[in-house]
């Protein structure tokens, strides 16, 4: 799962440094929103404003622990 992450984000947003570990410094509004849509389409999960927090997005392992606890939350 952290690999299609990566590839899919990194896809989307080539600017960021997705091995780094302050995501959320290197994104604007824009890479936020375009981050929580491409993994609410992809994994089925529903993903709001109030998960786009530093805490969630600072690192990819974060990004992946979110997305793994999103899907606990639907089974």
């Amino acid at each position: 799962m952290r690999q299609r992450i990566k590839q899919l984000l990194e896809e989307a947003i080539p600017y960021v440094d997705f091995d780094g570990d302050f995501l959320f410094a290197e994104m604007d509004s824009l890479g936020v929103t375009t981050v929580l849509m491409i993994l609410s389409e992809e994994f089925g999960i529903e993903l709001s404003a109030a998960d786009a927090t530093p805490r969630n997005l600072k690192s990819l392992d974060s990004i992946v622990a979110l997305v793994e606890a999103k899907q606990a939350e639907k089974k």
